[in-house]
């Protein structure tokens, strides 16, 4: 007859250490550890950067990611397909002189102004998820082309020039404080926030996102039809940049073809940042709100230190090259 297993008890002290070290490396991984960061920096920008910790600014830095964190939850849902969407900044400065046009020379209601300016934005989108699904084209390749002819169409719509004057209700989304901090554009962010985390978590749609980010071939033998959902997510992102177009043409009081450039990096770095890989099938709506709040505080911190735009753009560039690897190593561990 066989002895039976005998199990070394655990040391005194040893299971709560090792209990700490598990959840330790839980809150380093994924969003967990850009929370670490996000507190880090916040600690380190309210020692060293002036007029920071005050209510102030603290508002300001609301205002400034407003943008951003719209555009990134689209982005959130792109990459977590294993895909990538260059053409968000783009987008968002077509929809927003397609609002400017439509309401000034065009006679438009404003509020129809702002719904055909969405439309616009889904339109662009859905024709990049139709060049990434049908014509094959890799992500990259085909939003690279909406970023050209996007811009390129936000120019010829008033030949360059900006439009300027918006009703004073318009102006007032982004300037009336609820709650005594919180601007009505600020509200819609916290709302589509808590939509896409439930979206994702709980439909089976937002499951199937995760699934095709995974193995499209594997999620399409499981009976998901990739290429619709995969479309839709283009379009969600397309719309999401135009509502950020409307969010900016209100905050700016004008419309600007040139509105949303350079947007394109820090979108993909905040969610990046949040967690998400870049190989697809893993990224977090909570993690992306973590990544879009580091960007923010990162350069307000930075602009209230001086530091020239410039090697701001040097900045978030290793933050994203840092989170990348970051990734990486944790996909290797795992």
């Amino acid at each position: 007859m066989s002895n039976p297993t005998l199990t070394t008890p655990p040391r005194a002290g040893q299971a709560p250490l090792g209990q700490i070290g598990n959840v330790a490396s839980r809150m380093l991984s994924g969003s967990g550890g850009a929370l670490i960061g996000l507190i880090a920096l916040f600690l380190v920008m309210s020692i060293f950067a002036p007029y920071f910790l005050t209510g102030r600014n603290i508002v300001n830095i609301i205002d400034q990611i407003t943008v951003l964190g719209i555009l990134s939850l689209g982005a959130t849902a792109v990459i977590i397909t294993g895909g990538i969407d260059l053409s968000v900044g783009a987008i968002l400065g077509l929809s927003t002189m397609v609002l400017g046009w439509l309401s000034h020379q065009g006679g438009w209601p404003l509020p129809l102004a702002m719904l055909a300016a969405i439309v616009v934005g889904a339109l662009a989108g859905s024709i990049n998820g139709m060049g990434v699904t049908i014509a094959k084209l890799p992500p990259f390749i085909a939003t690279l082309a909406m970023m050209s002819i996007a811009r390129g169409l936000a120019n010829i719509i008033t030949d360059g020039q900006q439009i300027v004057g918006y009703p004073e209700w318009f102006y007032q989304l982004a300037s009336q404080r609820y709650f005594g901090f919180l601007a009505i554009t600020a509200i819609v962010l916290i709302l589509l926030y808590v939509g896409g985390w439930a979206y994702l978590k709980y439909r089976a749609n937002g499951r199937a996102i995760y699934a095709i980010g995974g193995g499209h071939e594997v999620a399409r033998l499981a009976g998901i039809q990739v290429k619709k959902v995969t479309i839709w997510v283009y379009v969600a992102a397309g719309a999401l940049a135009a509502l950020g177009g409307i969010v900016l043409a209100s905050r700016l009081d004008s419309s600007q073809p040139s509105a949303g450039t350079g947007y394109e990096l820090d979108v993909i770095a905040a969610v990046v940042i949040g967690g998400a890989s870049l190989n697809g099938g893993v990224g977090r709506v909570t993690g992306t709100i973590i990544g879009v709040l580091i960007i923010g505080v990162l350069r307000n911190g930075l602009n209230l230190l001086g530091v020239s735009p410039f090697i701001q753009q040097v900045v978030i560039g290793l933050v994203i090259a840092l989170a990348v690897m970051t990734d990486v190593l944790r996909r290797r561990k795992a």
